[in-house]
């Protein structure tokens, strides 16, 4: 059974926005392969961080992000919450933060990077790996 808090999740919205590796053609799309994919979009609300083998993302404005939103159901939003490293009871405490973001399909979840960006490569504008 589905924990209480993902289908609250799921009730607030359904939509997730993807910014790395989640991506299409990218290595970790294939957690996203049973969703339903709305299409793209734009962000100057975040910006990107470089941290290696995967971007993070910090609410700071930039020129452009580029996004895939998905809609998911609670399942898969609690295998990304996994990925993520999502911590509903601590969520200071995990990798990243699930918040929410305006798109053009309506408010999606996001993955904002809780660690220190100091040091990274910021990626202001496009998506990553830089385009």
């Amino acid at each position: 059974m589905t924990a209480r808090y993902l289908e609250a999740a799921v009730t607030t919205t359904s939509l997730v926005a993807v910014y790395g590796t989640l991506k299409k053609g990218l290595n970790n799309a294939h957690w996203l392969s049973t969703a339903t994919r709305l299409g793209g979009d734009t962000c100057t609300a975040l910006t990107l961080y470089d941290i290696g083998p995967y971007p993070g993302a910090k609410w700071q404005t930039s020129r452009g992000i580029s996004l895939e939103i998905y809609r998911v159901t609670a399942s898969q939003l609690a295998r990304l919450d996994e990925l993520e490293d999502h911590r509903h009871g601590a969520p200071e405490q995990g990798e990243y933060q699930r918040q929410l973001l305006t798109t053009r399909f309506g408010k999606a979840w996001v993955y904002i990077y809780n660690p220190s960006v100091d040091g990274c490569i910021m990626i202001a504008e496009g998506g990553w790996p830089s385009q």
